[in-house]
């Protein structure tokens, strides 16, 4: 997901990565290990994208893991489709809804990222990737 972290530096963003750091809410009672993640401004005391690379079940099971951790945005990678889901809502009443564009980042062409990290040649991807992001 560098291609994430390009995008990120180019477009402006004000980013932390946070890497595959441990996440666990203040209750203790859920403890949850993204692949990465990235808090998107200064001053965040949680990731704001968490972002799960899938190879065994269990993917959208982790999606209540994250909820409890309120971490607003989750995607998840399996097999070259990219799934992402917003957190909506206040308190208790916490629910994640599906969409087809990221809210956290926004502006990113997403068919151009999983091009790309699709893509055999490395180089041809970063190529691509940058060109893509750079009109």
């Amino acid at each position: 997901m560098h291609y994430l972290e390009l995008y990120l530096l180019v477009a402006g963003f004000d980013f932390t990565p946070t890497g595959s750091v441990t996440l666990e809410s203040e209750s203790g009672g859920v403890k949850r290990e993204a692949d990465k993640s990235y808090k998107l401004a200064p001053g965040r005391i949680r990731p704001d994208l968490a972002i799960e690379i899938v190879f065994t079940s269990g993917g959208i099971d982790k999606l209540e893991s994250y909820k409890r951790l309120k971490i607003k945005e989750v995607w998840f990678w399996e097999d070259g489709v990219l799934e992402i889901y917003h957190l909506r809502g206040e308190g208790n009443n916490l629910t994640d809804e599906k969409i087809s564009h990221s809210e956290e980042v926004k502006g990113i062409d997403l068919d151009l990222l999983l091009r790309c990290i699709n893509m055999v040649n490395h180089v041809d991807a970063v190529k691509t990737f940058q060109q893509g992001i750079g009109k």
